[in-house]
């Protein structure tokens, strides 16, 4: 697997191993529960760099939010992308600051 990935590319691996349109409510589920898990793990501040493995830690519980917040775009069809440029347009003005313009759309 390569080492850098984009939004696009992260949403059409996880649609190509996953994508159950049939099962949107499951994937809102399993996110609820990636969340929880994720305050367990913040409140406990388990780091991947103080443990040999990934399991139980910070980093996999945002990776595992992350998998099901793909997998509900996936399932609507939501360019996340797209999302990205047009919230950040809203929250330009919204807060007033200037976006990073080393962010080319």
């Amino acid at each position: 697997m390569k080492k850098n990935i984009t939004i696009k590319e992260l949403q059409n691996y996880i649609k190509k191993k996953d994508y159950k349109p049939e099962m949107k409510h499951a994937y809102f589920q399993k996110l609820i529960e990636e969340v929880g898990e994720l305050a367990e793990v913040l409140r406990k501040d388990k780091r991947l760099e103080h443990h040999d493995t990934i399991k139980g830690t910070i980093e996999e519980e945002l990776y595992d939010v992350l998998y099901y917040v793909v997998g509900i775009a996936n399932v609507y069809n939501i360019d996340l992308e797209k999302c990205f440029y047009l919230k950040e347009e809203l929250n330009k003005e919204k807060y007033k600051y200037i976006t990073d313009a080393s962010i080319e759309k």
